[in-house]
């Protein structure tokens, strides 16, 4: 699950957490889980990967992530994403298109505190993407700053490194799956300040 602060109460948000909270009725895991593609202008090739969605505080959608890492700088150097969840006790997907941008050092410094504190370790000990050795390495590695850092714990401070992404979106698309693949396509997109609602076919 993610924390909602402040509910957005315009229309793809309403039909968001109605979706949401069907879903965890019917016993939806992970429901928190979305991938994320992004464009890497260098290779010219779109990635994807899975995170975990923590917040959505009105439009902002946040993750956590190393600000070093591959997907970090896609970001960087193209601001445009896509969002898919897919909760499969309801035969649903949604779409989202949408800008990201590092989240506020207020918003990610508030996460780091309440973390666990082998969590955090990690977050410190660790060079996200960064070619290793091996694993024996990775672990060595946090099992030592585990030890240097075991006396601070409550004074552990966010590395500059690690902290929130937002994303914006700007583009709904809320599927729903019919065994005989009559499927319902209805799509929101954001025109200025308003949104566009249309039906797809299947």
């Amino acid at each position: 699950m993610f924390e909602c602060d402040y509910i957005n109460n315009s229309k793809p948000y309403k039909k968001f957490y109605m979706i949401y909270e069907n879903a965890l009725l019917h016993n939806q895991t992970s429901v928190e889980v979305v991938a994320i593609s992004s464009f890497d202008k260098i290779s010219k090739e779109v990635e994807s990967r899975y995170v975990n969605l923590k917040y959505i505080f009105d439009e902002e959608w946040i993750f956590f992530s190393n600000y070093n890492s591959n997907k970090a700088r896609n970001f960087k150097e193209h601001d445009q994403i896509s969002a898919l969840f897919y909760w499969e006790k309801i035969n649903t997907q949604i779409r989202i298109k949408a800008k990201i941008s590092k989240s506020s050092d207020k918003i990610s410094d508030k996460h780091f505190k309440k973390r666990s504190f082998s969590k955090n370790v990690l977050s410190i000990s660790s060079m996200q993407s960064e070619i290793i050795d091996s694993y024996d390495n990775v672990v060595n590695n946090y099992n030592i700053m585990l030890e240097k850092l075991k006396d601070k714990k409550y004074l552990l401070k966010r590395p500059q490194y690690w902290g929130g992404y937002s994303f914006v979106p700007y583009y709904f698309e809320f599927w729903e799956g019919d065994d005989n693949r009559l499927n319902k396509r209805e799509i929101f997109s954001k025109k200025n300040t308003s949104w566009q609602r249309k039906i797809l076919q299947p």
